[in-house]
């Protein structure tokens, strides 16, 4: 009997574990997932809370009613992994071992690592929608703001769904709108980037997009204070932007029993993974997931879902004794609301920026473009999570490798290789 042992039980852990169920039969393998508490949060909801467009209570199921029957699922937090001996040890004392380990632990918030950020004025004026509480605190005070600069600003990079911190610069766009005070409000957003966006072609779309919005772009930004008191962001370089309300996206590092295992990971406590194979450097026995992995993609549900069908046939192919599969490519799409019940596609992967065009193909949902049909596609993909993408299932004519039927070149520098 293979053991296959997977830490996270969120989005890439539970559909790992149920791709894996199905390729393997009960007599072949026993699969056991790990998570430290039952509560997986549909965690792309989380933009829509502070506006009052979804609520705790419709994004946040049990982590163990999401998994297939004969996987066994043991709430415990990891206390470390050792690598030489393959065996998982958790902090109740409890030890498992495993033939095939899947790291699927995510990336987790560390607001205490930026100076001030949880000291005074924290969920008062300083708030974040990154973790469903910091949401819900921004719901409330959102529901009675009536004027004042709100300031959006992503301390460093990496960081979960990267397009989220601009969704919210225009969903609040549209909300102060509704509201009847957007002309009373000051909307900034402040990156440490030298963009909008990651990707240039993206980025260029997207700052247009806040240009036409009237948001305050503030970019190389790097964030060494935020003081609640005066209500002032503080770069490193002594830059400093002022707030009466700040929107905080905090420091993300990897799961903290990561630095605890000794040639694991990297000084963030993310995994260094191959970038095609999705195996652990650190280990044959290892493989990545999600947003615990250090890839030049984004941390994004979507590179998640891509990942998926690549790591269950190398975690078989391994214990098999075969070649892994080499093909995955980096793929990611967002889906950006804009506002106004519009939103915006990209899709791309290590080699190719996001292209005008459609998706999945030559007819679909228009790429780099607003519409109302990506704004359907945006609040769908909710039902198509828990009903397709976490049990397992593929979603009809989309794949793992980036589709490029439907896509328009429009300049050959818009391909970057990828060592």
């Amino acid at each position: 009997m293979h053991r296959i042992v997977i830490l996270g039980g969120g989005t890439g852990g539970t559909l790992a574990a149920n791709r894996l169920r199905r390729a393997f039969g009960h007599d072949e393998a026993i699969i056991t997932v790990v998570d430290e508490d039952d509560r997986h949060v549909y965690q792309p909801g989380l933009l829509f809370v502070p506006f009052g467009l979804t609520h705790g209570e419709d994004i946040v199921r049990p982590r163990g009613r999401q998994l297939h029957r004969g996987i066994a699922y043991v709430v415990d937090p990891v206390d470390r992994v050792d690598l030489g001996t393959r065996r998982v040890h958790l902090a109740s004392g409890q030890e498992l071992d495993y033939d095939a380990l899947i790291i699927a632990t995510g990336a987790t918030l560390a607001p205490e690592e930026t100076d001030g950020l949880t000291g005074s004025g924290w969920k008062e004026s300083v708030f974040t929608f990154y973790d469903l509480e910091g949401a819900e605190a921004l719901a409330k005070k959102l529901a009675w703001f009536d004027g004042g600069r709100v300031v959006v600003n992503v301390v460093e990079m990496p960081i979960k769904c990267p397009v989220a911190p601009l969704e919210f610069c225009f969903l609040a766009d549209w909300f102060f709108e509704q509201q009847g005070v957007r002309d009373r409000v000051e909307l900034t957003y402040v990156t440490p980037l030298d963009g909008a966006f990651t990707k240039p072609v993206a980025s260029r779309r997207l700052g247009g997009m806040l240009e036409e919005r009237g948001i305050e772009l503030v970019t190389e930004f790097n964030t060494g204070e935020v003081d609640g008191d005066k209500g002032r962001l503080v770069s490193y370089d002594e830059r400093e932007v002022p707030f009466d309300l700040a929107v905080v996206v905090p420091v993300h590092n990897g799961a903290p029993y990561v630095t605890r295992s000794e040639g694991l990971g990297d000084a963030l406590g993310f995994i260094p993974t191959d970038v095609h194979t999705l195996q652990s450097e650190a280990s044959p026995h290892v493989f990545v997931i999600g947003d615990a992995a250090a890839l030049p993609t984004s941390k994004a549900g979507s590179v998640t879902h891509f990942e998926g069908e690549v790591v269950v046939t190398n975690v078989r192919a391994f214990l098999e004794g075969r070649e892994l599969d080499a093909s995955y490519d980096g793929h990611a799409n967002c889906f950006i609301e804009t506002g106004f019940s519009k939103a915006m596609l990209i899709d791309f992967n290590y080699d190719v920026e996001p292209l005008p065009g459609h998706f999945p193909s030559g007819v679909g949902l228009p790429l780099m473009k607003e519409s109302h049909l990506n704004h359907l596609g945006k609040l769908l993909f909710q039902w198509f999570y828990w009903h397709s993408l976490l049990p397992g299932r593929d979603i009809p004519g989309v794949h793992s490798a980036m589709p490029t039927r439907g896509k328009h070149r429009t300049a050959p520098t818009q391909e970057v290789s990828v060592s």
